[in-house]
């Protein structure tokens, strides 16, 4: 091997692009996709980084950048030339260009404010190198894990007169609520205002009673829901609450959009049976594993959920991307798990999901910024988790009572105070409406 001293200036100069001669053994491998991203990068920036070649034109240093400027239909690139080189010094060197950058190493808390500061500017983060889902994981996910930020907030008095209203259409930040029932084409129409959702995340009510099913004989106590709580046989609940919802969502969804329902093991066949002929296909059957378990013959420790395409056409998966590594078994806490919290996370909602197993099923088939559509909103845990990922969530719910959890959750976890009609803060209407004002 050759040691050099003493080298003259390195010299800046442009050739004919037929005349740079890629090494024909370069073990370097270069994707189509990065080329396309190469070539993107060329057309915004520029030559920032000039081809190193040798005296007779041999390729040492770019051969992915000069297929770029080869799409791109450049005539000339950039060059600089190492002079005379052994032949074992350019192969060895030709590999080492590229080994040697691997072992560089990020700092993740340093990127992760990198990234954020240029989304928030709107740039278009692709340019980075980085594709979105690689963004969502390193924006979203905590080294210090994830649960241990988990805030709790104190629950309105049960006996209190809730602030919302039916007809209510609240913004919360880049979110927004509406108080209806979600299998009104009119209520979602209202709610999306022109736009398509991207993806649907619901969790129905299962067709049974909640007062001392769910809750059982323990301290939190909670009443029915205001509908699909076992006032009509399961088949009926199916045709009546189930299947309405399902064809006002296929109307306000994107070609290709995915949906997530939630269901126990008693709707499960009456939900197929209404998503029959109106959902375009079912991908898959996810089992949350929850425990401890509820019920009396067998403990229940797990829920459904259902995986439909809603129409066809192309739709978003991530699933597979970078290193996630997702089954159709998801295992995450329930609010049944005792923890801190826990009295809390039942006194809001009986059937509450974890937000992180939420907002994990969201980055699985969305981009930031996507519409996330829920018609039956709950305590608005798919509301909490799109705000954590830079989605916008629209939700629909139909208690008034719990329309008053999710502005209480979405207000805290957005720092932006709920707006009725995107004008009148929630506070002023809450002392109208108590006031008996209305």
């Amino acid at each position: 091997m050759s040691r050099k001293s003493g080298r003259s200036p390195l010299a800046l100069n442009y050739r004919a692009i037929e005349s740079v001669v890629p090494f024909a053994n370069n073990a370097r491998q270069h994707p189509r996709a990065q080329i396309r991203k190469l070539q993107r990068s060329l057309q915004l920036y520029g030559w920032t980084n000039p081809l190193i070649i040798d005296d007779e034109g041999n390729l040492i240093c770019g051969h992915g950048r000069l297929e770029a400027a080869k799409l791109n239909g450049e005539t000339q690139v950039p060059v600089i030339s190492l002079g005379q080189m052994s032949e074992a010094d350019r192969r060895a060197y030709i590999i080492a260009d590229n080994k040697l950058a691997e072992t560089a190493t990020w700092s993740k808390a340093l990127l992760r404010s990198e990234l954020s500061g240029l989304l928030e500017l709107g740039y278009d983060i692709e340019m980075t190198g980085f594709e979105m889902f690689e963004v969502d994981g390193i924006i979203n996910f905590d080294d210090a894990g994830e649960e241990s930020n988990e805030d709790r907030v104190d629950l309105p008095e049960a006996s209190r007169v809730p602030v919302c209203r039916l007809g209510d259409h609240w913004q919360i930040g880049k979110h927004a609520l509406v108080i209806g029932d979600g299998r009104s084409q009119e209520v979602v129409g209202r709610l999306l205002a022109g736009e398509r959702a991207h993806m649907v995340m619901i969790d129905p009510p299962y067709g049974n009673r909640i007062a001392n099913n769910v809750s059982g004989n323990g301290k939190i106590k909670h009443g029915n829901f205001v509908m699909g709580s076992g006032e009509v046989s399961l088949p009926e609940f199916g045709k009546t609450l189930l299947r309405p919802a399902f064809q006002t969502i296929t109307k306000h969804c994107e070609p290709g959009a995915i949906a997530f329902v939630f269901m126990d093991w008693r709707g499960a066949p009456h939900l197929l049976a209404a998503a029959e002929g109106v959902f375009h296909e079912v991908k898959n059957l996810i089992v949350w594993i929850k425990n401890p378990g509820l019920g009396a013959f067998y403990r229940s420790a797990h829920e459904l959920c259902y995986v439909f395409k809603v129409s066809d056409g192309k739709h978003t998966s991530n699933i597979a991307l970078g290193k996630r590594n997702r089954t159709n078994v998801w295992r995450y806490p329930s609010a049944n798990v005792f923890r801190k919290g826990r009295m809390l996370d039942l006194s809001e909602h009986p059937t509450i999901k974890c937000r992180y197993m939420t907002r994990d099923a969201i980055l699985d088939v969305s981009k930031r910024g996507d519409v996330v559509l829920d018609t039956f909103a709950g305590s608005g845990t798919t509301g909490v988790a799109c705000e954590m990922i830079g989605r916008r969530a629209r939700l629909v719910e139909l208690d008034p009572t719990y329309g008053d959890v999710i502005l209480r959750r979405l207000g805290e976890a957005t720092s932006c105070e709920p707006l009725l009609d995107g004008v009148t803060p929630l506070a002023e209407v809450a002392a109208f409406r108590r006031g008996d004002g209305e």
